[in-house]
């Protein structure tokens, strides 16, 4: 089955021009670059979206990872910071984001002759809140995975089949989704957050977050990891980093990492 889909997906490829690639460094985007560097080769460009949202470790795996597949490579900044729709946080933020995204590669596709813009986007994506897949529509980007119905365990699955190192990297959404809704997002409070990511990164935790809620870090690990956090760290010291970064207090959620986790208090805002 995986093969199959593998196939499909080289030869939707096959189909095409040229194509631009949404390209962030995930393993869903840099799956789908591989297959496209594979069919169009020089015909194929990966583009990477700067903004304050974004890691700059994250930007520098990007490009590393670019480079390992050898496709084109280029980096763009985006200014969803100055769009106050984006700022304030409403439950559709991420439509402005990627309303802001393609708005900047649709036009950058055309100058360069390229025909497509492809995003990243997997099957299992469609089953979640995601206001930013409207926005990609609206503007003509095509997701190869989702079309295909190539779920997020089988893109993880066909990027280890292919070599590519990077098949059990993490989910590492945008800084922005850090944040309960309705609160307002500055460029400090990224930067606190992503410090404090990188803290715990350091420490060995990868798959992590910091959630942010006013002056309050909530450290969130995979909940098999807590025990194992809390008896090895030293938790003064963490409190002082945090709060040298930025944050007041700093507390553990005791449930555990669950991706999508603010996604929870949707139904309180549709009421």
């Amino acid at each position: 089955m995986l093969e199959l889909k593998l196939e499909k997906l080289r030869n939707l490829f096959a189909e095409m021009d040229r194509a631009l690639i949404a390209y962030s460094g995930g393993i869903d985007s840099t799956l789908v670059a591989k297959i496209a560097y594979d069919v169009l080769g020089d015909r194929a460009l990966a583009v990477t979206a700067k903004s304050p949202s974004l890691l700059p470790e994250e930007l520098e795996d990007a490009i590393e990872q670019a480079k390992s597949i050898g496709i084109a490579h280029q980096i763009v900044e985006t200014h969803e910071m100055d769009n106050p729709n984006y700022a304030s946080n409403p439950v559709n933020r991420c439509y402005f984001c990627k309303s802001e995204l393609h708005d900047t590669l649709k036009p950058l596709g055309l100058k360069l002759g390229y025909s497509y813009v492809i995003d990243g986007v997997n099957a299992d994506d469609l089953q979640d809140y995601r206001p930013g897949i409207q926005a990609a529509r609206e503007r003509g980007a095509r997701s190869p995975l989702a079309e295909l119905g190539i779920t997020k365990m089988e893109v993880r699955e066909i990027a280890r089949s292919i070599g590519l190192s990077c098949w059990n990297k993490p989910a590492q959404p945008c800084l922005s989704s850090r944040f309960p809704y309705g609160e307002e997002i500055t460029v400090p409070k990224l930067n606190r957050v992503g410090r404090a990511e990188i803290y715990l990164r350091r420490l060995g935790y990868e798959n992590v977050r910091v959630r942010s809620s006013d002056d309050t870090a909530k450290i969130e690990l995979p909940a098999e990891l807590i025990q194992k956090f809390v008896a090895n760290t030293d938790l003064i010291q963490l409190t002082q980093a945090f709060q040298s970064f930025g944050f007041v207090y700093v507390t553990l959620d005791l449930e555990g990492y669950r991706s999508g986790k603010l996604n929870q208090v949707l139904p309180q805002f549709a009421n």
